[in-house]
């Protein structure tokens, strides 16, 4: 079957209702009802699948063979009510309590970053506090917006209320932008959190920045999530709020490919917008990502 043909799950990956019998699991989130800007995300994970289509299963570059040593599906969709937030972010809490019962690493594509916060709440039901990882152009951390707790610019300071997150061990990558105040990026800061801006970045390499994440969190239960949007916009344009002097792909790479070693429970990649992404690149990069991913989790003991 030409690599166009066949069916439409992530890397043709075979289709599967539940994550029964599966060590990882692709599971798309199709939202933007959380977004403040330019919307679109809810047509991300069909896009990032379509472009996946090419994806191929060994690792050159780094020798990992994931489908050889784990049994890996793409379990369809969460349901989530396309007209009411906070009853999605319960769904989604709901549907991911039933996956990780299956004892499975969940590898999230949306979506709207939201969806985070819910995620993280059946996260912290299964396996307690998690250190985070997040790689993005802007902290998640408000108190509110327009009036709203539930938005994608606030799942962190939600996940922090809800007593999910490893204080000491939460790494904020790649921020960079304008702002309101100081206090954006300051707030976590507060917390105990770690924050890397965009500028800390520029014209190196982030090999050694993960060699001392890696020795901060050691064994703890790690989340990885990466909002597309701290990809510098040349490199990905569909997303809905894009920021000037973002990371390479050459960096994201880095930042996943640092994580092997990690007890990684979970990953999202977020805020794929297809509207704004014409060429396809930004999905198409956001399905290699979510591959190098599956490529660094831990390897079922089974």
């Amino acid at each position: 079957m030409p690599r166009f043909g066949g069916p439409a799950t992530m890397m043709r990956l075979p289709a599967q209702e539940t994550a029964e019998g599966l060590d990882a699991c692709f599971i798309g989130i199709p939202m933007d009802i959380g977004t403040s800007n330019r919307p679109g995300t809810r047509l991300g994970p069909r896009q990032i699948r379509d472009e996946s289509r090419m994806m191929r299963p060994y690792n050159m570059a780094t020798g990992a063979r994931p489908f050889d040593e784990m049994q890996v599906a793409d379990i369809g969709d969460v349901p989530i009510n396309t007209f009411d937030l906070k009853k999605s972010c319960a769904i989604i809490t709901d549907h991911y309590k039933q996956v990780l019962a299956h004892g499975v690493i969940p590898l999230t594509l949306g979506g709207d970053h939201t969806l985070t916060w819910p995620i993280l709440r059946a996260i912290r039901d299964r396996h307690g506090p998690v250190a985070l990882i997040h790689v993005d152009a802007h902290s998640d951390t408000n108190e509110h917006m327009f009036g709203e707790k539930e938005a994608h610019g606030c799942p962190f300071r939600r996940a922090w209320e809800d007593g999910c997150l490893q204080n000491d061990k939460v790494f904020q990558i790649g921020l960079r932008g304008t702002g309101y105040s100081p206090e954006d990026f300051n707030w976590g800061i507060s917390q105990g959190w770690t924050v890397i801006p965009a500028e800390e970045c520029w014209h190196k390499s982030l090999k050694p920045l993960m060699e001392t994440i890696r020795s901060k969190i050691g064994n703890a239960p790690v989340y990885l999530s990466y909002d597309i949007d701290s990809l510098d916009p040349a490199f990905a344009p569909g997303t809905g709020t894009v920021e000037v002097g973002g990371l390479t792909t050459i960096q994201g790479l880095e930042i996943i490919r640092g994580c092997l070693g990690l007890n990684l429970v979970g990953c999202d990649l977020v805020e794929v917008s297809p509207p704004y992404d014409p060429s396809g690149n930004t999905a198409m990069i956001a399905a290699n990502f979510l591959y190098e991913m599956l490529c660094v989790l831990p390897r079922p003991r089974r």
